[in-house]
């Protein structure tokens, strides 16, 4: 394996800078929005902007802008970024909300009881505003790196 090849393949460092730069601001953010910090939000799913949308759209946008936006390579990164952003907003986003009615039905359930279950994870997905912000900044970092790489 030719590692300099890989240290010099910048649609992989663009998405990974996206997906980096998308993971510190959740905090941040949810501090804004929330009031409070939720520093584990860097590991999990959900938050503001979404790092799976902005990690898909700079790597599709850095492959378009790298190899042509005519080319079957950047047809097929823009169709799994479209694939990975409506997951996000769609099919993660409802379960999300089936774990918070799950949660809350167990709570009920065993109201006034020692047992303590272990909660179902809630966000999972994101809003379309948490997926829009990832998009928007995956596009800003892919367009921002491939003129600093010029």
């Amino acid at each position: 394996m030719n590692f300099d090849a890989l240290l010099q393949n910048h649609v992989l460092w663009t998405g990974i800078a996206g997906w980096l730069l998308a993971s510190l601001l959740k905090t941040p953010v949810e501090r804004i929005r929330k009031h409070h910090w939720n520093w584990a939000l860097f590991f999990t799913t959900g938050g503001m902007p979404s790092s799976h949308s902005c990690l898909v759209t700079s790597t599709a946008m850095a492959v378009g802008l790298h190899t042509g936006f005519g080319t079957p390579v950047f047809a097929v990164a823009f169709v799994l970024a479209a694939v990975v952003v409506y997951d996000a907003t769609g099919v993660r986003r409802q379960a999300g909300i089936q774990a918070r009615k799950i949660n809350i039905l167990v709570e009920e359930l065993l109201k006034g009881h020692p047992i303590n279950e272990k909660h179902l994870l809630e966000a999972l997905g994101h809003t379309p505003l948490e997926a829009l912000g990832g998009v928007l900044l995956g596009l800003a970092v892919a367009v921002g790196l491939w003129f600093w790489w010029r």
